[in-house]
């Protein structure tokens, strides 16, 4: 009997010591497979925070590049409409009488004026001078951190104005620093200006609707 049950028996030995490797095989598998995954979770982050790093800098370069372009482009136009308006005014309508554009409410009238914006502080006209040189400095630091294309407009328009009524002030009568600007835009009951003071308005009281509505020049928006 037990030499029959050693006969018998012999089959089932080889399926169960092969049972066993099997089973460590697909155990060592499953280690790996394990070892790979945490390597991968681990190796994960870092990959996808130096991609979110990378992306908003390639997206920013050339959105920062747009805005500044914008921002010339409407300072350059400002100062060239500015400039040959006031070339026309001093050689048509200078020593000229006005000229009526809707009856009494608005005409064209030639005056030179050497104080600031809509003829108020004649006595400071260096004073002006400097500030708008300092208006200019100014926008020209803060361009390079400009992402707004609100903002970029606004401010093309403050420049624009500013190097249109500088320019008068190096290069008119009576000196450099000290020359006259040359306005000529007169409403009915209301100070004599020029498109430059007109762009300098415009430019001021879309800076503070963008503040008020928490848009910064980098095109960050805050809530107080």
């Amino acid at each position: 009997m037990a030499e029959a049950e050693r006969i018998i028996g012999t089959p089932d030995i080889p399926e169960a010591a092969g049972a066993e490797p099997e089973q460590s095989d697909s155990g060592s598998d499953a280690a790996r497979q394990d070892a790979r995954g945490e390597q991968d979770e681990q190796a994960s982050p870092d990959e996808q925070a130096s991609s979110d790093e990378q992306a908003p800098a390639d997206e920013q370069k050339p959105k920062g590049k747009r805005r500044i372009l914008v921002l010339f482009a409407v300072a350059v136009f400002a100062y060239a409409l500015d400039l040959v308006s006031k070339m026309i005014v001093v050689a048509k309508l200078e020593h000229h009488e006005p000229i009526e554009v809707v009856g009494d409410w608005l005409r064209f009238e030639a005056i030179r004026n050497a104080g600031a914006a809509f003829g108020f502080g004649e006595a400071f006209t260096v004073i002006f001078t400097c500030i708008a040189a300092a208006v200019i400095v100014v926008i020209a630091r803060l361009a390079r951190k400009l992402y707004s294309l609100p903002w970029a407009i606004a401010l093309g328009m403050l420049l624009g104005g500013a190097l249109g009524n500088l320019t008068d002030r190096i290069f008119r009568s009576p000196g450099v620093f000290e020359g006259a600007v040359v306005d000529f835009i007169a409403p009915k009951g209301f100070a004599v200006f020029n498109l430059a003071d007109s762009a300098i308005v415009c430019g001021g009281i879309l800076i503070v609707i963008l503040s008020f509505r928490g848009l910064d020049p980098d095109g960050t928006v805050h809530k107080d």
